[in-house]
């Protein structure tokens, strides 16, 4: 995902397709729980664009503790700046064989945790390897980053004509000198592991994984790299209908497994106090894309009448317009981990963030049905997790 973080979205540029929605409300909305599955803290990545690597490990936290039956006093505390470390690393050996034809900054995707880090590497303790060895209490990269760019970019240059011995010694210096060394081995709790010894404790298993995409530039039931930057590794997404997108969602959240949820929060529905709506706009032009996907005209003067925020209807189309258009942007990261319903029975997923505890409910975001189909973009979960009939099509 994009480098996102509190203070950036705080700021965020409306774009044009919601120039003229409803105002986002502080809504008056109160929440029932239909279906919680165990999470671990809410962690806040500050000022990092690191929301892919927070929420892939989130999302590894509460799979270790389903798949170990884990109590909350042996809930783990997966290091995120050991990921990101390792994954910089490679992404540097890339940009400079790519002649620096490759997008180089803070973002990427779960997959890069899940499928490359956790399979390749393994897994280290938040307490062995917190990652703030610059004098913050909480992750800043703007030096680092800055930093990582400037060195790759010299080495792009090859002012030696013959690239050096030394240069992926000196990145990785960097990495170290900020983040940490990525320890081989290491004491915890009594115990000697290794990285990988320590993922294989909790039984983790990256090609258990999958993930799930909805656009129609590409066949249903095949897999595609999602065309955005961040997806910097190329990693494949199986592409299928909204509707079984949404189906596996609910399914996987009822059946007691999280998720990954990777889309678009710059919406001004996704409010900063816990609640994500997409909110239809107060006019629409007759004969424009908006009117499409308002809704029947008595459905939403009823929800008018009643109090209740009036969400566009998004359907595959709504999907592939804004994506296409760019009003339906690769933004955040987070953990889907539960089921609500509000005052009016409508149903919302219950989602962790990684900005601290901020907002209403200290870190938790409501998202609405409506906003989920509209502005998703993929989202992770265990392949056990997907209805049977989508397990089957998919050849899985």
């Amino acid at each position: 995902m994009k480098k996102f973080f509190f203070a950036a979205i705080a700021a965020a540029i409306v774009l044009p397709f919601q120039a003229s929605a409803q105002k986002a409300p502080d809504p008056d909305l109160t929440f029932t729980v239909v279906k919680e599955n165990p999470i671990t803290s809410i962690k806040n990545q500050s000022r990092s664009g690191t929301c892919w690597c927070f929420s892939a490990m989130a999302f590894l936290e509460s799979e270790a503790i389903r798949i170990n039956n884990l109590k909350p006093e042996d809930y783990p505390d997966f290091s995120e700046m050991n990921a990101v470390s390792l994954s910089w690393q490679e992404r540097a050996v890339k940009y400079v064989r790519l002649d620096g034809h490759l997008v180089f900054g803070q973002g990427s995707q779960c997959e890069d945790v899940v499928h490359h880090v956790l399979k390749d590497h393994g897994l280290v303790p938040n307490e062995v390897q917190p990652g703030l060895n610059y004098g913050t209490d909480l992750p800043v990269f703007g030096e680092l980053a800055a930093l990582a760019k400037s060195y790759v970019e010299v080495i792009n240059k090859n002012p030696n004509k013959v690239l050096s011995t030394a240069w992926q010694k000196g990145f990785k210096g960097i990495m170290d000198a900020y983040l940490g060394e990525c320890p081989t081995e290491f004491e915890y709790k009594g115990k000697t592991y290794t990285p990988q010894s320590y993922r294989d404790s909790f039984k983790l298993n990256a090609d258990d994984y999958v993930t799930l995409t909805s656009f129609t530039h590409h066949p249903f039931y095949t897999k595609f790299a999602i065309e955005v930057c961040d997806n910097w590794r190329g990693d494949e997404a199986y592409n299928v209908p909204i509707d079984e997108l949404m189906e596996a969602l609910y399914y996987a959240l009822e059946h007691g497994y999280t998720t990954t949820w990777g889309g678009d929060v710059s919406e001004s529905g996704f409010t900063r106090n816990g609640t994500a709506l997409l909110l239809a706009p107060k006019n629409v032009s007759a004969g424009s894309d908006q009117e499409r996907w308002v809704g029947k005209a008595e459905e939403v003067a009823a929800a008018k009448e009643a109090g209740k925020p009036v969400e566009l209807v998004p359907d595959q189309e709504y999907r592939q317009v804004t994506f296409d258009q760019k009003t339906t942007t690769d933004d955040h990261g987070m953990q889907a981990f539960g089921i609500a319903t509000d005052q009016f029975g409508s149903k919302y997923i219950m989602i962790k963030n990684s900005w601290g505890l901020s907002g209403k409910y200290e870190g938790i975001w409501y998202m609405s049905d409506a906003f989920c189909r509209g502005k998703v973009l993929d989202i992770m979960l265990h392949k056990d997790a997907l209805p049977k009939a989508l397990k089957k099509k998919l050849g899985l």
